[in-house]
């Protein structure tokens, strides 16, 4: 119906009153007591939302529901109570739930007027009662998974708001639609960044929007400085992609989907008189297949897997960076000789390969440009990408929130680690950016410098190490090395001692303590899922080295012989014999270290739930490939729908060949009496239009009728519309027609 005149629809005018006034039932519970009693765990809001119906979870096997108040306590056991800040979700493993939720919480500043919280405290809460009547091997299995999530419960660098979408940088954030800034923050959240992503399902599928609190992890550091009568604002956030996150050397390189490791979203924001100002950069492994897998040894090898798919890997890769950021200049920081250099071979000469108008890269030896204390010498590579930013910019918003200029590309920097070498050189691109932004609003002159304020130098040289520590902990579990030059501008005999000590306290947790918090990372972001029947924690073989290599048990039978080796050696005065004595006691020290040194690789502490294997895609989150080809019957047809509109239609079952093209793997493999299954879709999927439909990073669930014999979910999400996916079946002579309409951003 047409709009003439004076009149406006009445939703518009709704919708608008509803943004004015803001709409009290979208917003999130700030503040809740969790109550235990003996059957239950009742949720209880207290501040926040206007829905006030207390959330009842069951402790025999998570189920919940809203109930309309607090049950009276049918025994003599009064309930423990304890206050919590928000639900961050559950996880069901095997025979039992968990629910994690935040006991801690620290205000670390303000983000578009909203407070940012940082998570300084969690807790799960066991929904496991069932576990009594389970057989003893699965109880085992929960029980050892159950220990992942306590690890789980130590992540460092969570952040969250109740008011603002902290997953959006300000330039998206100015984009939404009047629509989508009504809907639930989770609903607006970018699934990538969206760290509880997995662990929400269960509470979306119950439709709990007031308990929904979307957590993101990175960074979130901000200073107030005085440039003469004038105050400028300083946010620095740092938001970590979850679709291949990991630690340091458990997490190379990326998946066959172009997704990297250690893949961080950096966003400078300025506010000054009003004026916001939003500069994003990225990072990321290097975009072809590689890893480095520990074997003891200081710098294992690096690894190219998979030579041949590179450039279909990092054209993905870019691909994907574009639609997001527009233009892209790739700057890789590595050596030029040795293990680094044949990286850089490998990354320069695919790059040459898929490069373009829009797609430019860059080399930069920053050790032999810079070495360890020259730093300044980055100007020699910004001198090289000037231009790329000057031409794409960044976010400028005037007073009434206009959009003044936009940001249309993003400068994306890698080294090895994409730590230590990437901070130095993403700050120096941030001052700089920042000092054009400041002479583009008349706060700066021509020749003036971030330099010539030294309480403005200072604080935001502290920004940006800050922002590295907490990055490269989160990767690495220490703080980044060169942090001293970031921090004070040179290097210091104290930064160099401390960077000595990191890389110990790197080696050390690299070998003997990644390998059991990638597994914790993996389950509690929905890499690896649990099902009854599957080999869900690899044992090695009876008889195989790797089911008696324990490196403590060798380290003490090492430290051992040598102390009996040094013993017999003190008696040799008194008795020659002692001396053979001696060399036999050397002889097996020396003996067992050559042999763990040979075998470094099973000694080391590695991830259960997902074997390193070549040509397997870790961002999956199933370990058993679908066979060859698909089971008759099977799909009678898939077709995706936008708005109710076809966009893609597979009107005929998958032949083997493109089975394998499609990289089809079945995720949960139930029996049929149960109703969740999950299939995972591993590329992405072109369409008719020349418009492409990218796997989500979240699966989501689909009741299946009893009788099917090929039970699955095809998780195909279009990243913008809501869609709609139809599987059609024929499980028997029967055709079922079974749909889930979603949202892409759920």
């Amino acid at each position: 119906m047409a709009n003439d005149g004076g009149f406006e629809p009445m939703q518009i005018r709704l919708n608008r009153e509803r943004m004015e006034k803001g709409d009290s039932g979208q917003k999130l519970h700030t503040k809740m007591r969790l109550w235990e009693f003996p059957n239950q765990y009742v949720i209880e809001p207290i501040e926040g939302s206007s829905s006030r119906s207390p959330l009842s979870i069951s402790r025999k096997d998570g189920t919940m529901k809203l109930i309309d108040g607090i049950p009276e306590c049918s025994t003599l056991r009064v309930p423990k109570i304890m206050t919590i800040f928000g639900v961050i979700g559950m996880l069901k493993i095997l025979a039992g739930s968990y629910l994690l939720v935040i006991t801690g919480r620290e205000c670390v500043g303000t983000h578009m007027g909203h407070p940012i919280y940082k998570i300084s405290s969690m807790k799960v809460f066991a929904c496991d009662q069932t576990l009594n009547n389970t057989p003893a091997e699965q109880k085992k299995t929960e029980m050892e998974f159950s220990r992942l999530i306590t690890v789980a419960e130590k992540t460092y660098g969570l952040f969250f708001s109740y008011d603002t979408n902290l997953t959006l940088s300000v330039q998206r954030l100015n984009e939404l639609g009047d629509e989508s800034k009504l809907l639930p923050l989770w609903r607006q959240a970018e699934p990538r960044y969206l760290w509880n992503n997995y662990m929400l399902e269960m509470l979306i599928d119950h439709k709990l929007d007031p308990f929904l609190l979307p957590v993101v992890q990175g960074s979130f550091h901000h200073f107030q400085a005085a440039i003469g009568k004038d105050i400028i604002d300083i946010t620095l956030i740092a938001r970590r992609c979850t679709r291949r996150n990991g630690t340091r050397m458990w997490r190379r390189g990326a998946d066959a989907d172009g997704y990297c490791a250690n893949f961080v979203e950096s966003e400078q924001i300025m506010q000054f008189n009003g004026y916001t100002a939003s500069f994003v950069q990225i990072r990321g492994s290097m975009p072809f297949q590689w890893e480095q897998i520990v074997d003891l040894t200081y710098k294992p090898k690096f690894e190219i897997l998979k030579p041949d798919e590179a450039p279909r890997v990092m054209e993905r890769h870019f691909l994907d960076l574009r639609k997001k950021y527009g233009s892209v200049v790739a700057i890789d920081l590595v050596n030029t000789h040795g293990g680094e250099g044949r990286l850089y071979e490998k990354f320069s000469t695919t790059a040459q390969q898929v490069a373009g108008d829009d797609v430019r890269y860059i080399h930069f030896d920053f050790h032999g440009t810079c070495g360890h204390i020259h730093f300044d010498r980055l100007s020699i590579l910004y001198d090289q990408i000037s231009d790329f930013l000057e031409r794409n910019g960044y976010l400028l918003l005037n007073e009434k929130g206009e959009k003044m200029k936009e940001q249309l590309g993003v400068v994306r920097t890698n080294c090895v680690d994409c730590l230590d070498r990437t901070n130095v050189t993403q700050s120096m691109i941030g001052r700089n950016m920042l000092e054009y932004q400041l002479r583009r609003l008349g706060v700066f002159g021509a020749e003036e410098t971030i330099s010539s304020h030294p309480n403005l130098d200072d604080k935001f040289k502290i920004l940006w190490a800050d922002h590295g520590d907490d990055i490269s902990i989160q990767y690495s579990g220490t703080p980044a090395l060169k942090g001293d030059f970031t921090r004070f501008g040179h290097r210091t005999v104290q930064g160099i001692l401390t960077d000595g000590w990191n890389a110990l306290m790197r080696y050390y947790l690299n070998n003997f303590a990644d390998g059991t918090k990638q597994d914790a990372i993996d389950l509690m972001q929905g890499h690896y899922i649990i099902s009854v029947g599957r080999d869900m924690t690899p044992t090695s073989q009876n008889g195989s080295i790797e089911s008696i290599a324990s490196f403590p048990l060798a380290l003490g039978l090492v430290l051992t012989g040598f102390f009996f080796a040094t013993m017999s050696l003190r008696q040799v005065r008194y008795d020659f014999r002692h001396f053979f004595l001696s060399l036999m006691w050397a002889g097996i020290s020396i003996g067992i270290a050559a042999f763990v040194r040979a075998n470094g690789r099973v000694f080391c502490n590695r991830p259960r739930l997902h074997k390193p294997r070549h040509g397997w895609t870790q961002q999956t989150r199933v370990s058993d490939e679908c066979p060859t080809t698909i089971p008759d019957p099977a799909f009678a047809g898939v077709s995706v729908f936008s708005s109710n509109h076809p966009l893609y239609t597979l009107p005929n079952p998958p032949s083997p060949s493109n089975v394998s093209d499609l990289k089809l793997f079945v995720a949960d493999f139930r029996s049929p009496k149960l109703n969740t299954f999950k299939l995972g879709l591993s590329r992405i999927w072109p369409l008719e239009d020349g418009s492409e439909l990218v796997p989500s990073s979240m699966m989501l669930p689909l009741a299946i009728s009893e009788n099917w014999l090929f039970p699955a979910l095809l998780a195909v999400v279009a990243e913008n519309p809501t869609f709609l996916l139809s599987v059609l079946a024929e499980p028997a002579k029967n055709k079922n027609t079974n749909t889930i309409i979603g949202d892409s951003n759920s």
